[in-house]
């Protein structure tokens, strides 16, 4: 499984990018999914630094990518403050847009192009795994709909 630890700032979410997608596309996604991929883990690292950190320069993010059969999982860590998943509340995209929030669509995302999003914090560490399968997985529940674009 391999790992790499990224400052918490803006300008790393290319090289995190690079990173995933590289470990992916030896996985054999479609380009699809490795869109939806990219695209999860981007807002998922934005999230952090906006969210868990308050801003940039504050802390790392470690991303951990593990091939698993059929797919692959995603472990983003950072030790800023932890998000209560049970407070989420999903965006109601018919409102109208001028109504609605500027934030508050990246896990309504994150949910739509994965197909499993789990969030746990160890008491100091959050801990987010972003899980896509393949085409072909029995538990590819979200493929192609979810990431054509």
């Amino acid at each position: 499984m391999p790992t790499m630890i990224f400052p918490g700032r803006y300008s790393s979410l290319e090289k995190i990018a690079e990173f995933v997608t590289k470990e992916a596309r030896e996985s054999h996604f479609s380009e699809n999914n490795l869109c939806c991929i990219e695209t999860a883990v981007d807002e998922a690292c934005s999230n952090i630094i906006e969210h868990a950190y308050r801003g940039e320069n504050v802390g790392n993010i470690e991303c951990t990518v593990d091939l698993i059969p059929g797919g692959i999982t995603i472990a983003l860590k950072d030790n800023g403050r932890p998000f209560n998943i049970k407070n989420y509340r999903p965006p109601n995209l018919k409102t109208p847009l001028r109504n609605r929030k500027t934030h508050g669509l990246g896990l309504y995302f994150m949910n739509k192009m994965m197909d499993k999003v789990e969030l746990s914090n160890d008491g100091s560490t959050n801990i987010l795994l972003l899980t896509k399968y393949r085409e072909t997985h029995p538990d590819a529940n979200k493929t192609q709909e979810q990431c054509n674009g």
